[in-house]
């Protein structure tokens, strides 16, 4: 299955006679965004809190570790997933907390899910006000794996035998500025590649024969081993979705830079090179 799903794409599915499960994931730094679901969303789309459904609490793991998975399953099954219904997830268009709802997703073991490319913002169908009207009970029961799942060893390890890619901006992976974690600087390996170059100006993924040319050209082409982090586990979901649509399989680090640097004893490279 494609990782991404046009608009025209969705209108058309949701008219059918099986349409997938719909999951609104707009998130900002500030706080929910409940109160933007209820003003406007995608008819049938279920609200999910990333914050409060597809992260535990901040701490040693990082800003956004991953969430006690009977949790995630049980929010999951609430909003109407199974494992035999396709699922597309969307946010305000940004698509990072989309990528991690879909990761989340697909760690867990559904393989039937994509996101809307380019979110909210390029949808142009009609929108519904209100809390929504709770689906019927789904069936899913979350399966981790530990192939799309990195932790701070793991991911050391690839920097040096594979590929691990930086997500952040460059100015960050520099360690130029860090407006969020207390050091600046990247895992010493790790190559960077800002999930901005992944998207057009309107915010939709770019063709997946670029894409396969972008990340070859960072070094996908000699190594079948590539993982991926960022500042929270977030934007480098977005990442990993990038490789996915370019026919590239990568794995996360969820914890990321603010595991990473959280921890004295770990190493910290800056500059524009990887070592």
């Amino acid at each position: 299955m494609n990782a991404i799903i046009s608009a025209s794409e969705l209108a058309s599915d949701l008219a059918g006679e099986n349409p997938p499960v719909l999951l609104d994931v707009r998130w900002q730094h500030q706080g929910s965004m409940r109160d933007a679901y209820e003003e406007g969303h995608i008819p049938s789309a279920v609200f999910v809190d990333l914050d409060a459904d597809l992260a535990g609490p901040a701490g040693a793991g990082g800003r956004h570790p991953l969430p006690d998975v009977d949790h995630f399953g049980a929010v999951m099954r609430a909003a109407g997933v199974s494992a035999d219904r396709d699922v597309v997830v969307y946010d305000g268009g940004q698509n990072w907390a989309a990528a991690r709802l879909w990761w989340m997703l697909r760690w867990t073991g559904h393989a039937r899910v994509r996101v809307l490319d380019g979110g909210l913002a390029l949808w142009t169908g009609a929108l519904e006000q209100g809390a929504g009207t709770a689906p019927a009970e789904g069936t899913f029961e979350p399966a981790p794996n530990s192939t799309d799942l990195l932790d701070a060893d793991s991911a050391a390890a690839l920097a040096r035998s594979g590929l691990l890619l930086d997500a952040r901006a460059a100015e960050r992976y520099r360690g130029e500025v860090e407006p969020i974690d207390k050091v600046a600087g990247h895992i010493p390996g790790a190559v960077s590649a800002p999930t901005t170059e992944n998207v057009d100006q309107d915010g939709r993924f770019k063709p997946a024969a670029e894409l396969a040319d972008r990340f070859k050209a960072l070094g996908a082409a000699t190594t079948s081993d590539v993982g991926v982090y960022c500042g929270s586990g977030v934007s480098g979901a977005h990442e990993v979705l990038a490789l996915a649509v370019a026919g590239i399989p990568a794995a996360l680090y969820v914890g990321s830079w603010s595991e990473w640097s959280a921890d004295g004893s770990r190493p910290v490279a800056t500059g524009p090179d990887p070592q």
